[in-house]
């Protein structure tokens, strides 16, 4: 009775949580459930409330608790009771066909994650979990709802060994690739044989299909998705993703080939298509995207080439009866079966099959209807349309064949489809207020950069068509804005649209041009373009103080750029037609004179679109790259316009570095000030007049702030005025310093700011440090200021400015983290708000540590406490961060490892002082980043950035760097400190921080222990990038831990295969082979490559098909 209370209880709190509108009983509701599913008899009570409840929800709660428990690594289950589960759930499926969808996939996905966790589990020298095609046959013989709920649970287990999931990222990578290959060579070449025989046999009673309806379109839908799910499959462990898609190779392993080579596999996809329904048709077409992937080794060239027919024909087919495309689902699929076409075959194989010419003319047919319609077509399908034209242009002159390709035909009247299709949009978006392309910038790049290549085909005929269309633009223009009657916003909408469409079409048409394939008269017909942009430019840029169109401006910010990577810089002959032309018509003679033209752009961007980000950031990135150039930045330097900006740089003539409050605007201060600082240095030489005569501008409002500064305390202060002056002056001077990479100009940006305005800025951080407005760019310009980059800082001898300057940063770092370290901030906003001030101190402090411009032993042989105190605020620092957050933020955990490798290679006597609370806290912040090298936590992370959409490649192999390198300067100072006790010579003195240190590593062995046992997991079992790195403090760890090392050798070998324990042995024992007990150079060396051999023996012992080992248990013990 009690127990059917407790599942009506259940039932009832699933009804509130899935279904309540009041947020406090969803949450109430979560809360006990949550804590049902932590219990500790949870696996009873999900078989009671499995059998006895009639809710669905409580159904899925009891198999989502029972996955998540199968799951953990921690909860033990015996193999029998897994053996039981798996069982209870197929009988129950058996006798409870008509359970919910959602239900049974939860139900499919707990017999999955069972069976591939399971994979290796053997009972009576049987693989238990392996048997799952005799397990689905058993629904396969049944009723259509009971083949339905068979195909699904193949299906679902075939994706969940493909995938890496959250249980597997409690595993070891290793062990998921392992079962995934197993579970690729035994059984899933079988699953996809018995779904393409199902899927035939419904063919051939295509006409029971439609009678019978929604069990059958079920049935075939999981068929469709389980052929899907077998031919996307990661055959070789290349994890590839959908962001790569267009590049994909299915790489079908060879036994597979008696499945394509009939081509019955092929036709029987295609004619699936025509058969069903639209709604399952489309999963049709994307297993044919597949099989027109399998790569070209499969087949031999015959082969392959009877196979291409019969893939183009069947194109062909569907091209001639598009009536299925009319579906956007199918439309693209279809399109990217289109762009499988060229990246997997090459252009001189597809013009020697028989239908070629029908089948091109088709396909041109086809994507100029649709290019006549691409409001109403998807930007991706557009894409692979593209994508097959622009690989197919790409490949004319490297095609053999003497059979015509005829793109010459039809890649014209492509390029005319889209531009034409393009301007005509214009007026239809304006009008009908629909979303415009040109707002999503990077789409209309992408499908620009493919237009690029295709343009350049007949680009003859590409250059009239523009001319003719934007001569014709341009007049309608020239005509409305000089008419005396103003036009009507739409039509002047209308008109700046089309221009602003052929202006990036012109760029990108420009852009197209290669450098080993250089023509004349291309390059005259670039110069004709460019001549219409530079005079429309004219036009619009006298009317600025009138109006302005944002997206034409962008338009010519992106022309500019195409222009200046293929007709600016010291590659390009000078001789060119294109500068012809620009000097026949504008009288623009050389390069010279067209960077006069940026320039003045520049200048008049700056003035008047300084409120538009877009515009605003754009400019700046094209003043950043044109003063980067070693030759243009010379002819720069000459220009007047250039003199201009170097004499003129205040808010008066660019306003956004005016006073303001506009974060984005004052980051772009950084960028503007790093280009005008290079711009300054091609001349500025030794001149320490011209370079204080740069900076009057910045003296002027520094000063003017410190004078305000010096009121802070009364009420006169104007704090808003002076903060924001503050953060603009940081950021102005970080450009300069950046920029200043040689010795004599940083000594005048020195010699500048100290002494006499850096107290400035150490006030203004005293005044604002809880504000990472003013401190993030402050302690970012410290930072800048203590790089040795290019050797930029060397003093002379008798100079102390090395010294000032550790001491400012110094001061700075403790002015700063003191203070922040008292701020309480909200978990969410605790990384803008303190850990991104604490790690910009952390690469200041490393950045000083490690500039080699400061002799350390001064700062304690003459008592000054500069170096002890920025250590000190360090280890505050980081004692006031967990461990966790360590790691939670990539920025944070680089900086701080790279960090502490710098202080524990030259400062291991302040380690070796600290408190040994402090002390083991560093060695465990060890611990975790190389735990962070292994695929359980990285995995984690990757998942979790992986829906932020990035991951840092860089983060796992940094740490690694940093942890090993700080590690093994631990080690061997603890190794010598070990080798002097164990000499026993005489002490009288009291204990030193050399045996302090040591007494706590010996009272606390577990921490050395752990990282032993990681280091060695990581070098035998995962995927070791940085190996070397690995082998330096492994060597250190394995001479202070003998005896655990050789627990985790015999647990190791103990753990193998009988047959293998042998070899295990032999492998360890060549390890330590001719190591001696010593951390000399000559011996680590000979240890490092004893541990490549191992690791290589390691390696090829783990591909063997008889290893059932879980390797992520090895090192336990």
């Amino acid at each position: 009775m009690a127990v059917d209370q407790e599942i009506q209880q259940l039932e009832l709190l699933c009804k509130h949580l899935y279904e309540s509108s009041d947020p406090i009983q969803r949450q109430e509701a979560e809360k006990t459930l949550v804590e049902f599913q932590n219990s500790p008899d949870s696996l009873v009570r999900c078989q009671l409330l499995l059998e006895r409840a009639t809710s669905s929800y409580a159904q899925l709660l009891a198999a989502t608790t029972l996955t998540k428990l199968v799951s953990r690594p921690t909860q033990i289950i015996s193999l029998q009771q897994r053996i039981q589960i798996r069982n209870y759930i197929l009988s129950y499926l058996v006798t409870r066909v008509k359970l919910d969808a959602y239900v049974i996939q939860s139900l499919a996905t707990l017999f999955a994650r069972i069976t591939k966790l399971g994979w290796f589990d053997m009972d009576k020298e049987e693989f238990v979990f392996r048997n799952v095609i005799n397990d689905a046959s058993t629904f396969l013989q049944g009723s259509v709802e009971h083949c339905t709920i068979g195909v699904q649970l193949l299906s679902v287990l075939t994706s969940e060994m493909n995938q890496v999931s959250e249980a597997d990222a409690n595993r070891s990578l290793t062990k998921h690739r392992k079962i995934a290959s197993s579970f690729r060579d035994q059984q899933l070449f079988e699953i996809f044989r018995l779904c393409c025989t199902l899927l035939k046999s419904a063919i051939d009673n295509s006409k029971t299909l439609v009678l019978e309806g929604e069990l059958q379109q079920a049935l075939m839908s999981q068929l469709l998705r389980l052929a899907h799910n077998c031919l996307t499959f990661d055959f070789i462990g290349t994890s590839t993703d959908e962001s790569s898609d267009d590049l994909c190779t299915v790489q079908i392993p060879t036994n597979w080939r008696p499945a394509f080579l009939d081509f019955t596999t092929l036709q029987l996809f295609f004619d699936l298509y025509h058969t069903l329904p639209p709604s399952l048709s489309s999963m049709a077409l994307s297993c044919l995207v597949q099989i027109a992937s399998v790569r070209r080794s499969l087949f031999s060239n015959a082969e392959r080439a009877k196979f291409l027919t019969q893939l183009v024909n069947g194109v062909k087919h569907i091209l001639q009866n598009p009536h299925g495309l009319s579906d956007t689902n199918n439309y693209h699929e279809f399109c990217r079966l289109l762009a499988r076409l060229k990246s997997n075959y090459q252009l001189g194989e597809l013009v020697l099959v028989e239908t070629y010419a029908d089948t091109i003319a088709l396909i041109a047919k086809f994507t100029i209807d649709s290019l006549r319609q691409m409001l109403q077509v998807a930007p991706n399908s557009v894409h692979y349309l593209l994508s097959l034209w622009q690989r197919m242009v790409a490949s004319v002159p490297y095609v053999k064949a003497t059979e015509p390709h005829m793109l010459e035909t039809y890649t014209p009247e492509v390029t005319r489809a889209y531009v034409t299709s393009r301007i005509d949009s214009v007026a239809v978006c304006i009008r009908e207020g629909t979303e415009d392309p040109l707002e999503d910038t990077s789409i209309v790049t992408q499908q620009l950069e493919q237009l690029s290549v295709i343009g350049r085909c007949e680009y003859q005929k590409t250059c009239s068509l523009i001319v003719q269309l934007f001569d014709q633009a341009a007049q309608s223009y020239q005509e409305m804005v000089q008419r005396r009657t103003p036009p009507t916003p739409v039509d002047l909408a209308i008109q700046e649209g089309q221009l602003t469409w052929l202006v990036y079409i012109i760029g990108a048409a420009i852009g197209g041009r290669v450098s080993f394939n250089t023509n004349e008269e291309h390059d005259s017909m670039d110069g004709e373009l460019v001549c219409r942009v530079l005079q429309l430019m004219q036009l619009t840029d006298s009317r600025l103080s009138q109006s302005g169109c944002e997206r034409l401006e962008s338009g010519y910010l992106s022309f500019f750029e195409q222009f200046r990577k293929i007709y600016v810089g010291d590659q390009v002959q000078k001789a060119s037609k294109v500068y012809r032309r620009l000097s026949e018509v504008l009288g623009l003679t050389d390069e010279t004179m067209v960077l006069s033209v940026f320039i003045r752009k520049i200048i008049t961007n700056l003035k008047y679109w300084s409120r538009c980000e877009q515009i605003l950031s754009k400019t700046l990135t094209l003043l950043n790259d044109l003063s980067v150039g070693y030759n243009s930045v010379r002819k720069l330097v000459k220009l007047d316009e250039v003199q201009f900006m170097l004499n003129n740089h205040t808010g008066e003539h660019f306003p956004f570095l005016g006073l303001n409050q506009n974060v984005n605007d004052l980051r772009f201060r950084t960028v503007f000030y790093t280009a005008l600082g290079r711009l300054l240095m091609v001349d500025l030489g030794e001149d320490e007049d011209k370079f204080h005569t740069f900076m009057v501008p910045l003296t002027s409002q520094l000063e003017s702030v410190g004078q305000l500064l010096a009121n802070a305390e009364t009420a006169m202060f104007r704090s808003e005025e002076a903060k924001w002056t503050i953060v603009g002056i940081a950021r102005d001077l970080r450009g300069i310093v950046f920029a200043f990479n040689t010795r004599t100009s940083y000594m005048m940006f020195y010699d500048w700011i100290y002494p006499a305005y850096s107290p400035i800025l150490q006030r203004a951080v005293e005044l604002w440090y809880h504000d990472p407005h003013v401190t993030t760019p402050v302690l970012k310009l410290f930072a800048e200021l203590c790089q040795n980059r290019s050797q930029r800082l060397q003093f002379d001898v008798c100079s102390p400015n090395g010294i000032l300057l550790f001491r400012e940063a110094s001061k700075m770092m403790c002015n700063y983290g003191n203070r922040i370290l008292a701020v309480d901030v909200p978990k969410t906003q605790l990384y803008p708000l303190k850990l991104k001030g604490i790690s910009i101190c952390f690469l200041m402090l490393k950045a000083a540590l490690c500039g080699n411009y400061v002799n350390f032993g001064v700062f304690r042989l003459y008592g000054d406490e500069a170096l002890d105190n920025v250590l000190n605020c360090f280890v505050k620092l980081l004692l006031s961060i967990p461990l966790s957050d360590l790691m939670d933020f990539p920025k944070l955990s680089q900086t701080y490892y790279v960090l502490l490798e710098c202080v524990a290679q030259d400062h291991m006597n302040f380690l070796a002082s600290l408190d040994p609370s402090m002390f083991l806290y560093i060695l465990q912040s060890i611990s975790e980043g190389l735990a962070a090298l292994g695929n359980t936590y990285m995995l984690h992370k990757m998942i979790e950035w992986g829906k932020l959409g990035f991951v840092p490649k860089s983060l796992d192999t940094m740490v690694c760097a940093g942890c090993c390198a700080t590690l093994d300067h631990i080690v061997t100072y603890l190794f010598k400190q070990w080798t002097l006790k164990n000499k026993k010579i005489p002490r009288v003195m009291p204990m030193t921080n050399n045996e302090r240190v040591l007494q706590i590593v010996e009272q606390h062995p577990e921490i050395l222990q752990q990282m032993l046992a990681t280091v060695l997991n990581i070098v035998m079992f995962e995927d070791c990038r940085n190996q070397w790195s690995m082998s330096r403090p492994l060597l250190g760890l394995i001479l202070l831990n003998e005896e655990y090392f050789g627990q985790l050798r015999e647990t190791v070998i103990r753990n193998q295969p009988v047959e293998k324990q042998a070899s295990m042995a032999a492998w360890f024992e060549s390890l330590m082979d001719g190591i001696e007990r010593n951390l000399l150079t000559k011996n680590r060396d000979r240890f490092t490559q004893n541990l490549t051999v191992f690791r290589r023996d390691i390696n090829e012992s783990l591909k063997g098909p008889n290893t059932t080992v879980n390797v992520s248990d090895m090192m336990t013990c």
